[in-house]
């Protein structure tokens, strides 16, 4: 695929900046699709498609948090683990403030405003992993240890 056929996004531009190796994959977004709808449009695992997850703890700290798709976040197993005393979902404005992003469309890479991101221990251990490029319908496939790049931190929040 040449570098014009997929969006040049601040995801991309980060990834390009810190010489990370990458592949694009465009499908078509259906609204509320989630992470089934791109698995299947790719054939691949939903276990290995990565949701980026904009939380905001009880001080309104925003945090994100990247978790296989086919799994959903313990936020009180999180919560525990980081030592907070609650965390939920962000606003979608909220999230979008600080990301640059728009719900279903959200990259870990390249946000607008640095927060601490946690991976779910087991996405370090798959050889590829398929997570947003910053674009609803846009997708690139790495290996999950280019989360190093975004100083990810593993917890265990899979339910």
């Amino acid at each position: 695929m040449n570098k014009t056929a997929y969006p040049v996004t601040p995801a991309v531009r980060f990834l390009r900046a810190q010489q990370i190796e990458f592949a694009p994959h465009l499908y078509p977004y259906v609204e509320h699709g989630g992470t089934a709808q791109s698995a299947a449009c790719l054939g691949v695992d939903e276990h290995s498609v990565i949701k980026t997850i904009v939380l905001t703890d009880e001080c309104k700290n925003g945090l994100i948090v990247l978790m296989h798709g086919d799994r959903q976040i313990s936020t009180r197993n999180l919560a525990r683990q980081l030592g907070r005393k609650h965390i939920e979902a962000a606003a979608p404005a909220q999230a979008n403030r600080w990301t640059g992003y728009l719900v279903g469309g959200t990259s870990p890479f390249g946000c607008k405003s640095p927060l601490p991101v946690y991976v779910e221990r087991s996405i370090l251990d798959l050889p590829l992993i398929y997570i947003n490029g910053g674009k609803r319908g846009f997708l690139v496939s790495l290996p999950p240890a280019a989360l190093a790049s975004l100083n990810a931190q593993p917890v265990d929040a899979a339910v």
